[in-house]
């Protein structure tokens, strides 16, 4: 805040010095610099100098380009943290129809609730939006809101935008209609809860059957909130290949810097084996 306080003393001199010179030369009308200052300090669309939800806790980082910007290794959070979630609404009603945690290819870092096109998506904490973005290739259309309480949510698969980056939201309020876009099988919200971009499992914190926060107060700690972290990095170590025209045992061995004994083991087949066109190799 005193820097803030300099920084607008500076301003505002040079600004009063700058308006005295232009009345002294030109007789027309000028621009009233210093309320136009003023007004800037003071607009809550402009991020310059302004406070966002959990400002402290996330080191003044607020960007719209990542969901992930904060690199917070597990190892360096505190053995229990505590999350105010009092102030909870369920994001749509509906049941689920895929849990967070591991598949076949890839780790699923949400839970996911059967709705329609068009059905309503509401924020679950007050807060403000970080992002809006969407994938082509993944969450299609989706939402990112910072809660006052620390936590970080993600709303995806989005068939229409009803909030604006910046805007400040208050739980239970419409930010979209649900959809099928991106990576998506079918209609569906995708629904993320994170901690300084770390996923946490939405089930542990609500009672999706009954629509309601388990405890108003939700303990964060490091061996029941990011158990998947062990699996996730194996996950990530482990690599599949999709076999092209005239791929054989030898060439996928050699485009991947490893050897055909190696694959055979891998993925339990033989070193005579023919591959088919779009098949998939685990060659680590």
């Amino acid at each position: 805040m005193k820097l803030r306080a300099i920084i607008i003393a500076i301003i505002l001199a040079n600004c009063i010095n700058a308006n005295s010179q232009i009345i002294q030369k030109h007789a027309e009308p000028y621009i009233d610099t210093i309320n136009y200052y003023h007004k800037l300090f003071n607009d809550a669309t402009d991020d310059l100098m302004e406070n966002h939800p959990a400002d402290d806790l996330y080191k003044n980082i607020w960007t719209n380009d990542r969901i992930n910007p904060y690199s917070t290794p597990i190892d360096s959070l505190n053995d229990s943290i505590h999350i105010d979630c009092s102030d909870f609404h369920l994001p749509t009603k509906g049941y689920i129809t895929s849990k967070f945690g591991p598949r076949r290819y890839r780790y699923h870092f949400g839970t996911d609730i059967k709705l329609y096109v068009g059905d309503s998506v509401q924020a679950a904490f007050s807060g403000e939006v970080r992002i809006i973005d969407y994938e082509q290739r993944g969450y299609g259309h989706y939402i990112v809101v910072r809660h006052r309480n620390g936590l970080e949510t993600v709303y995806a698969h989005l068939s229409k935008v009803l909030v604006e980056i910046g805007q400040t939201v208050k739980s239970g309020e419409i930010i979209a209609l649900g959809g099928n876009t991106g990576r998506s099988s079918g209609s569906h919200l995708h629904f993320e809860t994170r901690y300084l971009g770390n996923a946490i499992d939405p089930s542990t914190i609500i009672n999706f059957e009954l629509g309601s926060i388990r405890d108003s107060i939700y303990v964060i700690t490091k061996g029941k909130s990011f158990y998947y972290q062990s699996a996730v990095a194996t996950q990530k170590a482990t690599k599949y290949v999709t076999v092209r025209s005239g791929d054989n045992l030898g060439k996928l061995a050699a485009r991947n810097g490893t050897s055909i004994r190696s694959i055979c083991r891998l993925n339990g087949i033989k070193e005579t084996k023919v591959l088919k066109v779009g098949e998939r190799i685990r060659i680590r």
